[in-house]
């Protein structure tokens, strides 16, 4: 069936749900939008950019991994939209990898070929959201698929404490 299972890496796919305390959703995806900003909350950025190729936006992102792994670099486009589905506002992002010739592979980091992330934003009724992500990457390399699987487990949730705590400190800026 290699139509409908593609990729044999022994990943998981993540879909995650989840709220957000006192994070509006525009705030939210504002928040989650600003690559500068992103610098700022998340420690385990190294590089983060984004730069024009032949008329499209390509984020070029390097992430730190803990001694004795490489880290990797993401090389992606992404789209933001603003939804209305029967009423009810809901902010898209979906994010994708791509290869781009003006964007070659560094020595000494490990090239995320395989990257994928959708994000679903809307009100909680409250103050806050309701979040709905689906998340893939192969990380490439040595690494252990039960190593890979179990740092996203931990570390999505992880992720979602930080930009809650990034909203927070983000709605204090502005």
């Amino acid at each position: 069936l290699p139509i409908l299972f593609p990729q044999q890496s022994g990943l998981y796919e993540y879909k995650i749900f989840g709220g957000l305390a006192d994070c509006p959703p525009k705030l939210c995806a504002d928040v989650y939008m600003d690559l500068d900003f992103r610098k700022q909350w998340d420690q385990y950025v190294k590089e983060l950019y984004e730069k024009t190729y032949d008329g499209e936006k390509v984020i070029y992102w390097e992430v730190k991994y803990p001694f004795p792994l490489s880290n990797r670099d993401y090389v992606y486009i992404r789209e933001r939209r603003e939804m209305d589905v029967d009423g009810r506002k809901i902010w898209v992002v979906l994010a994708q990898s791509v290869s781009v010739p003006q964007c070659p592979e560094k020595p000494g980091i490990i090239r995320v070929k395989s990257y994928k992330q959708s994000l679903a934003i809307e009100s909680d009724g409250k103050t806050g959201s309701k979040v709905y992500m689906y998340y893939f990457d192969n990380p490439g390399g040595m690494i252990p698929s039960w190593l890979v699987n179990w740092a996203a487990k931990s570390g999505v949730p992880a992720f979602l404490k930080d930009i809650q705590k990034a909203c927070l400190s983000y709605s204090k800026r502005t």
